[in-house]
């Protein structure tokens, strides 16, 4: 009784060193991991985390995370399964970092998703369009849509990076820009200069010159605030739906903002420009994930293919001058 007390008397001096539950409700978790996905991870995770953890929940959310079986997460991957593969994967994916999330915090000491194994999909070449549509869809936007689409394809930008630029990030003496990413470790807001094309030069010093001197982002537009219930006028969070009417519009197939950047990684790539100032420029931790954005094929490979026709072809027509004496 006198350990326990002592015990309680630290405690309450001493609030951080209370014990932490070892299993919490299932749907505490989740609401733990969304909180700390919208503060380290960019607005598209943030969305993406929420919608799948509204199926999980409608799943599993009045269970303890114990509860939640490795056969009840298989039966539901394989459901998801239904929609595709990559869906599944995706969902499982998050799903495995929730439960570690847990565990890194002391919330439940068990991930189900450990014994659940990946499906396997087809993996497809990603869809990068040619000079030729990027021109069409260009011809076919308006002036403003158009100077955004320059922006992205010039700078090799995501989307999120060209919505938040500000014309403070925007270095018209020394010609670069300063584009944010939250793709980093540890969730943070990290930067990085990419020096102007010619045209990048040209499209954002038209839009200095008639900008409105009060508002600082380069894009911007006004719009209705459920929050502050009035029209406000602020940067945007995505601009996707416009590219599926103007790439109809421009008689080509659908592409979207981030295939640029894998169109132009691929340019320099062809270029012969070093894979590590590609790297630097995406703004990637990784050379791999760069890799994954380099779809040209290179003179190495070119020169494989020639020397093994080259081999090929003289091996043929050896075996077939043998054949041809042995007769």
């Amino acid at each position: 009784a006198r350990r326990a007390e002592a015990k309680r008397k630290e405690e309450i001096k001493n609030p951080t060193q209370r014990e932490t539950p070892t299993d919490i409700v299932f749907l505490e978790l989740v609401n733990k991991r969304l909180d700390h996905v919208k503060a380290y991870n960019s607005l598209a995770h943030y969305r993406d985390s929420v919608s799948l953890s509204k199926k999980w929940v409608a799943q599993w959310g009045s269970l303890k995370c114990h509860e939640i079986t490795a056969a009840m997460v298989q039966d539901y991957v394989i459901k998801r399964s239904k929609v595709s593969g990559y869906t599944a994967n995706k969902d499982l994916r998050y799903l495995r970092t929730a439960f570690n999330f847990g565990i890194k915090h002391g919330w439940t000491n068990f991930n189900p998703t450990v014994r659940v194994d990946y499906l396997p999909v087809e993996k497809k070449l990603k869809y990068v369009p040619s000079t030729a549509d990027v021109n069409k869809v260009l011809i076919a936007a308006n002036h403003d849509t158009r100077d955004y689409l320059y922006c992205i394809r010039e700078s090799l930008a995501r989307m999120g990076e060209i919505n938040k630029l500000t014309w403070a990030d925007v270095n018209f003496d020394d010609r670069y820009v300063v584009l944010y990413t939250r793709k980093k470790k540890g969730g943070n807001r990290t930067p990085r200069k990419v020096p102007m094309t010619n045209k990048l030069y040209e499209v954002l010093l038209g839009r200095f010159k008639c900008r409105s001197k009060d508002i600082p982002w380069v894009f911007w537009h006004r719009y209705w605030s459920r929050k502050e219930q009035q029209r406000v006028v602020g940067p945007y969070k995505e601009r996707k739906k416009f590219m599926q009417t103007l790439c109809k519009k421009a008689g080509v197939k659908y592409f979207r903002f981030h295939p640029l950047r894998h169109y132009g990684a691929s340019m320099m790539d062809s270029a012969n420009i070093n894979i590590g100032s590609i790297q630097r420029i995406l703004g990637h931790e990784n050379r791999t994930t760069t890799e994954v954005y380099l779809h040209s094929i290179g003179e190495s490979e070119r020169k494989a293919i020639e020397i093994y026709e080259q081999f090929s072809e003289k091996s043929h027509t050896d075996s077939h001058t043998k054949e041809k004496a042995l007769n």
